[in-house]
């Protein structure tokens, strides 16, 4: 049996809801813990992720408090430091690199493919435990008081014997990498072997593109920060002399393994968000993405440059003046990539129709955060600017619009955009709308007065600072309390919207895509018949004529 890819007017009469899909088919913690169902395992990671994305939170507004006045007057300053470390370790490894791939990626990529779970389901549900472990570990060295060298564990300040638990979180970290290659695996080997008759690769959506390219450098980057990271635990426990000068080291060599995972390591965060904003951009512009081959291809190419950029980050740090040249103009090429897609995406809403719900309202705030984070970061590719602005706050500032800003509004974007099919329910527009906007406020508040302070020369990582910068830092530690009431709503309404939300249909924003052709929430064996594809991806000009919409 199969079936083609139904327009809009036969998507909203699809089959009545199965009598049980993934959320009802069985009862019981469990058939949870054991299960191999794609969309639950999607779910408890969903879990984790908002664990640590509060924890990290309070982690960042502690440190915002602190930074209210001049004087190191909250805390001491070797607390100071292990709360920014544990901020860098919980908001990088568990909250920005899962975040989209393992909750969005997890439960849609079969979907979209046309498959009923991924490659290896079992594999999938290790790689969440794997993410459990980590997380546990990551606990355990908080409870056991935290670890004070920088998220980036610089040696050699991180071999020698100090009292801090560099080992417990390194450990965190290196078996949460376990987790990434496990997830960037399983949607390579699906992607290639269980797409849906007649989905070549130029009609795959590009999320499925995005998280394509992003699971190659979790593939191929992540053993090598694994490999720094045990080098670092054996160098910390036995002595052995790799990377600290004192004992015949070399601390640039852990700089080059640890900056070659983790420039790339930003597109793995960034480049799942930016195909959940293809995503949205064309279903709420009614149009195909302009170019879309060009936006595929520019997913790759980011992929690829991204393992070619690692030294810029140590222009300060000794390096050959040359090379450091050829980094600083790879770093320029880097930008043209993600630039194609900035102006394929603006192309798109050109003279679309456009309609401001949620998700698109997040959509254009992740375009706004991303082009200031972009345009920034040319800056810090610019040897002779690099040597002023690397240390002070803004680096602090340029790494959070494009990590921070950009990936969790892609991540919130697409949460809102797929709720509806990931829970049957639909949550209230207005408050989501308000939510997305004091969010976007917060964040420019909390983070725009950092570009000032690095200008101005404020280091980052420094508890104390002179009287003349206190007004900017308490700007933005008010901006900071903005997006936190703003995160703090968007948790309220869409807990409640599991409760008291209008039941959704199978395809509430009449959009185009294989997942949007089933009920909501999916069956637990996802397709009931093997889907057939026979349109273009994003063939919005068809089902949107005249015979295909509702009647009045």
């Amino acid at each position: 049996m199969s079936t083609t890819l139904p327009s809009v007017n036969q998507q909203q009469q699809a089959v009545a809801p199965p009598v049980t899909n993934y959320l009802n088919a069985e009862h019981g913690l469990k058939s949870w813990l054991l299960t191999v169902d794609h969309k639950r395992i999607a779910l408890l990671y969903l879990l984790g992720v908002t664990f640590f994305f509060i924890v990290g939170g309070v982690l960042a507004f502690i440190l915002r408090l602190e930074l209210l006045t001049p004087s190191s007057d909250l805390m001491a300053m070797d607390t100071y430091n292990k709360v920014f470390t544990m901020h860098g370790v919980v908001m990088v490894f568990f909250v920005l690199i899962p975040a989209v791939p393992a909750v969005l990626g997890n439960f849609l990529i079969p979907l979209m493919v046309g498959a009923r779970d991924l490659a290896f389901p079992k594999l999938n549900l290790l790689s969440w435990y794997c993410f459990v472990v980590a997380g546990l570990l990551l606990l355990y060295t908080v409870v056991m008081g935290g670890v004070d060298t920088g998220w980036t564990f610089t040696t050699p300040l991180s071999t020698r014997f100090l009292n801090t638990n560099v080992i417990s979180a390194g450990l965190a970290a290196f078996v949460a990498g376990f987790s990434s290659i496990f997830t960037g695996l399983n949607f390579i080997v699906t992607v290639h072997r269980m797409r849906a008759p007649g989905l070549s690769w130029f009609r795959l959506p590009l999320f499925v593109w995005a998280h394509y390219a992003a699971s190659i450098v979790m593939v191929l980057g992540t053993p090598v920060v694994a490999i720094a990271i045990v080098l670092v635990a054996l160098e910390r426990l036995i002595g052995i002399g790799i990377f600290d000068p004192a004992i015949g080291g070399d601390p640039l060599l852990f700089q080059h393994l640890f900056w070659f995972y983790s420039h790339p390591a930003v597109y793995i965060m960034l480049l799942p968000s930016m195909g959940v904003i293809s995503e949205i951009i064309a279903c709420f512009s009614r149009k195909r993405i302009f170019g879309y081959s060009a936006v595929a291809f520019s997913s790759v190419a980011i992929a690829v440059f991204g393992f070619l950029v690692w030294e810029h980050h140590m222009f300060i740090m000794g390096v050959s003046q040359y090379s450091a040249l050829v980094f600083s103009m790879l770093t320029m090429l880097v930008a043209v990539p993600s630039a194609i897609k900035v102006f394929n995406w603006t192309s798109t809403l050109y003279r679309g129709s456009i309609s401001f719900d949620a998700p698109m309202v997040y959509a254009l705030c992740f375009l706004g955060l991303f082009v200031i984070g972009g345009c920034t970061g040319v800056f810090l590719g610019s040897l002779g600017m690099d040597v002023h602005l690397t240390e002070t706050y803004f680096i602090v500032a340029h790494f959070h619009f494009v990590m921070v800003g950009s990936v969790i509004m892609g991540y919130l974007g697409g949460l809102h955009f797929w709720w509806p099919k990931i829970t049957g329910r639909m949550y209230p527009e207005g408050p989501a709308k308000i939510a997305a906007v004091t969010i976007f406020i917060g964040f420019f508040f909390t983070f725009g007065p950092q570009f000032m302070l690095g200008y101005l020369g404020m280091p980052r990582r420094y508890a104390a600072y002179p009287p003349e910068w206190q007004i900017l830092n308490v700007l933005s530690t008010a901006g900071a309390s903005v997006m936190g009431l703003g995160y703090l709503m968007t948790m309220v309404y869409l807990v409640w919207s599991l409760y008291a939300g209008k039941v959704a249909g199978a395809n509430p924003w009449r959009a185009y895509g294989l997942e949007w052709t089933i009920p909501s929430p999916p069956p637990t064996e996802n397709f009931t018949e093997l889907p057939i594809v026979t349109h273009e991806a994003y063939d919005y000009a068809s089902i949107d004529m005249p015979e295909h919409l509702p009647a009045a």
